[in-house]
């Protein structure tokens, strides 16, 4: 529960209690009257409660920027650096530091691009405000507005704080980005008014009950805040991937420096402290080849260029992890105002009772609006006339603007002939008893008003008078509904072909919610979430049963900020991936608390600043491309990840193994730099790369891919340490020396070459589920990059730059060793991902068996 930051005779009291006290309460709490205050007790209260504006928690770009030298990855390459210059080794240190600085100001760039939704928050507040001071009203700075101000508020007006209405005929103001409700709200004196919300008709005065952070809005603010704090997918995935290189590398170095250690000390029974920097070196060695240098590089460059690909689909990414987390949504919360509807009032089937046509029903609902008004209803009553021209044949002499009160307007007209006739249009139930209607009339009247309120529905009564309004005769009901958008139910069947659980939440009535959402086919269970969420319930940490109800329901109505935040949170902790659309203000903390936040064309500040995800073009329609691309660029970083986790193993374990058995490390740390570059600087292009679309929602499943990483990775260091063995098998062997002559360090050369080409035809291999012979074919960009690649590294072995050269006959069998290698490693591929599907079909039968026989089962799996 909020506390109020406004004085009271008994503490601090619940600002949810002086929206509904009555005046005389709020005005002893605050200790004020309908005079307002006094400047120096206002200057008092500034101090005391501090100003009109969201408080928020400032980070320095520094700390920003240092956060992306923080986790395993950034570890094992500061390690490896420091190592670098402790030795000495400036090549392999200069490297290391700007692929490391890289990584940083890439990210740190990104950042940066992304709009702070507190400021965006802060910035809608309203600049002015006309308070009543020492018996006087005058302009002052809303950031000095303080509890228990006399405040007047006018059309087109930003309202600056909390408000209770004292004192005016009435106002109507448009609160639709804070609440979600798709039409200006009507308030009389008592009524409470939200801070950011902007008055569209009539002027009253009102006191103010809530400043700053303990608003509406600030609170709206307030869960922006803590909204997505934790790690994304992504970020825990790279954290895994990391964590499983480090382990690795850890047991391979205590291995390596363990048999060394016993090397020149229990068998050749001595110690040098070279021999300490013998084996520092070969530690270093160890540990740049654990370490995917480049993976955090290409990750980012991958997602950088799928960004620019979605801005051309009219969908500009703010986070770039947000790439990923929409490849694995399966939950959509959709907004309903202006998302899935219009927002814009149009006329439904009429009612017809004294009225001879519904032509006849709509021009007098016309002739009872305000002409060229901004209203929603006028608009919509207007709107629908058949010939707009039909009202040039009466002259309006006045019109009486809607008030609460009377809940309804009315036009005085004459016409033609200049006869003067009356014409009303307002709350049905207001106009019924206007008219007089006898029992049977008003029973009708009344049905047809529940029946259009049980399919979401609006009505609006319509009445003519012809006797200067002394008698009325009622013409009959217009109905009234904000449409579906065009593309709306095709962009749900869309988003459902994708495996996509559509969920609609609005500020609006649950029958209003219902009624859309069945026709768009996204279910009528929706849960007044009002009346589901107790005020008590802490949303971050929500009860089984609730969050259990959460999942099931097809949507949520009458829905307040908290409440969405809530759902959001509650759908994650059921271990859904959920992306959020929204429009409003109201939208900005489920915005940040999704997995993927989508602000819609159109949508405010604080919702754009919010989100990870910003649609240009209207409608749901861009989602579902954004889906598609996301999902390709998902592919093609676990592509990635598949072949440079394996190449990894198989750097470390072949480093180990030359050790262990030949003595000597088959790479030096210069020949690893290389690698990393040849192999990891052309792949960027993969964000290029052609794949298959996946139909189901794709995420790190990194049990699934460590295994199949490992598995590759093993077959990668046969195929390396084969030909190493048959490179130290030729040293020996007096005829193939003879033949073409060999030394050591060429060896070393040959492994160097194996590994560079053989990685990229094992991205080949990896980059698809079916063989590598059949489409999808790699792109244009990424064959380029491989092909130029691998002729460098012929060039550079067979003239020496930076490695002992190797003979051009060798090259060739290292190559015709690598293509056989190739079409090895791809029938072991298709046998494993066969075997993976069927462990991944066998638990529609074995789970079923063991759900009816092991009850414990069924609820261990459910959670």
């Amino acid at each position: 529960m909020e506390t109020d930051n406004r004085p009271s005779n008994g503490g601090a009291v619940a600002t949810n209690d002086l929206e509904k006290a009555d005046l005389d309460t709020v005005y002893a709490t605050l200790s004020t009257s309908a005079q307002g205050l006094a400047t120096t007790e206002a200057t008092t209260r500034l101090a005391k409660f501090g100003r009109n504006e969201l408080v928020e928690k400032e980070v320095s770009d520094l700390e920003k920027f240092l956060r992306f030298f923080w986790g395993p990855i950034a570890w094992m390459i500061e390690t490896a650096a420091f190592l670098s210059l402790l030795m000495g080794h400036w090549s392999d240190l200069t490297v290391i530091l700007v692929l490391l600085f890289y990584n940083a100001i890439s990210g740190f760039w990104q950042e940066r691009k992304a709009s702070d939704a507190l400021a965006a928050l802060k910035a809608g507040m309203a600049p002015k405000a006309t308070a009543l001071r020492d018996g006087e009203f005058s302009v002052i700075d809303a950031a000095e507005v303080v509890p228990g101000d006399v405040l007047r508020i006018k059309l087109g007006e930003v309202v600056p704080a909390d408000v209770r209405f004292i004192d005016g005929d009435y106002i109507s103001i448009d609160q639709a980005a804070l609440t979600g409700e798709s039409l200006p709200v009507s308030k009389k004196i008592g009524d409470e008014g939200y801070s950011g919300s902007i008055a569209k008709k009539g002027e009253m005065s009102a006191v103010v009950i809530a400043t700053g952070n303990n608003t509406f809005f600030g609170r709206t603010a307030s869960l922006v805040a803590r909204a997505g704090g934790g790690a994304s997918h992504s970020q825990k995935a790279t954290t895994q991937i990391g964590d499983f290189l480090i382990i690795t590398s850890v047991v391979l170095c205590v291995i390596l420096v363990g048999f060394e250690i016993y090397q020149d000390v229990v068998v050749q029974t001595g110690w040098q402290w070279s021999d300490l920097a013998d084996i520092a070196r070969m530690v270093l060695v160890l540990l740049i080849a654990s370490i995917p240098v480049a993976m955090p590089t290409v990750i980012t460059v991958t997602n950088s260029l799928g960004a620019q690909a979605l801005a051309r689909k009219k969908a500009i990414v703010s986070r770039l992890e947000a790439i990923e987390e929409l490849a694995g949504v399966d939950v959509l919360c959709s907004d309903k105002t202006g998302t899935l509807t219009k927002n814009i009032l149009t006329l439904g089937d009429v009612t017809l009772f004294n009225a001879k046509s519904a032509d006849e029903l709509i021009l007098a609902g016309a002739l009872a609006s305000e002409k060229g008004s901004e209203d929603a209803i006028d608009k919509a009553v207007s709107g629908g006339l058949k010939d707009p021209k039909a009202l040039e044949a009466y002259k309006v002499t006045k019109f009486v603007p809607f008030d609460p009160v009377g809940k309804r307007t009315e036009g005085q007209v004459t016409d033609a002939q200049g006869k003067p006739l009356r014409y009303t249009k307002g709350a049905p139930q207001v106009i019924v008893e206007l008219c007089k209607l006898d029992a049977d009339a008003e029973a009708k009247a009344n049905k047809t008003v529940a029946d259009l309120a049980t399919v979401g529905m609006r009505a609006l009564g319509v009445a003519e008078s012809a006797d200067d309004g002394k008698s009325w005769s009622f013409l009959g009901i217009l109905s009234m509904l904000d449409p579906p958008r065009d593309d709306s139910k095709e962009t749900i069947e869309h988003a459902k072909e994708h495996g996509l659980q559509v969920k609609m939440v609005t500020g609006d009535d649950v029958a209003i919610g219902s009624q859309i959402s069945g026709q768009l086919g996204m279910g009528t269970h929706l849960i007044a979430a009002a009346d589901f969420f107790t005020k008590d319930m802490d949303m971050s940490h929500l009860p089984e049963p609730i969050t259990e109800a959460v999942e099931k329901a097809d949507g949520f109505g009458r829905v307040f900020p908290e409440h969405k935040y809530g759902i959001v949170h509650a759908l994650q902790d059921r271990g859904h991936v959920v992306a959020m659309t929204g429009d409003g203000v109201n939208d900005a903390p489920a915005l940040k608390q999704a997995d993927c936040g989508i602000a819609v064309s159109g949508a405010t500040d604080a919702a754009r600043a919010a989100a990870a995800l910003i649609l240009t073009a209207p409608g749901l329609s861009t989602v579902i491309d954004a889906i598609d691309e996301s999902r390709k660029i998902f592919e093609r970083i676990i592509n990635y990840v598949l072949f440079r986790v394996a190449m990894t193993l198989d750097i470390m374990f072949v480093v180990v193994l030359a050790t262990l058995f030949f003595g000597f490390s088959p790479l030096t740390a210069v020949m690893i730099i290389l690698i990393a570059l040849l192999d990891d600087v052309p792949i960027m292009t993969i964000a290029y790369d052609n794949t298959l679309l996946p139909k189901d929602p794709v995420r790190w499943h990194m049990r699934r891919l460590l295994l199949i990483s490992g598995f590759m990775g093993l077959m990668a260091i046969a195929q390396t340490f084969g030909l190493l063995l048959i490179g130290m098998e030729w040293l020996s062997n007096p005829e193939w020396q003879a033949w073409v002559e060999l030394t050591q360090e060429q060896v070393q050369t040959a492994v160097f070459l194996q590994i560079v080409a053989g990685g990229h035809l094992l991205l080949f291999v990896m980059r698809s589920r079916a063989t590598m012979f059949r489409p999808p074919w790699p792109a244009m960009p990424l064959l380029l990059a491989v092909l130029g690649t691998q002729i460098l590294a012929v060039l550079i072995c067979g003239f020496g730059w930076f490695v002992p050269a190797l003979p051009w006959t060798i090259i060739c069998l290292v190559w015709s060793y690598m293509l056989v290698w190739m079409i090895v490693l791809d029938l072991v591929k298709l046998v494993l991902y066969r075997r993976l599907r069927q462990d991944t079909d066998r638990p529609r039968w074995y789970e079923r068996f063991l759900r009816a026989r092991h009850p414990a089962f069924a609820k261990a799996a459910g959670g």
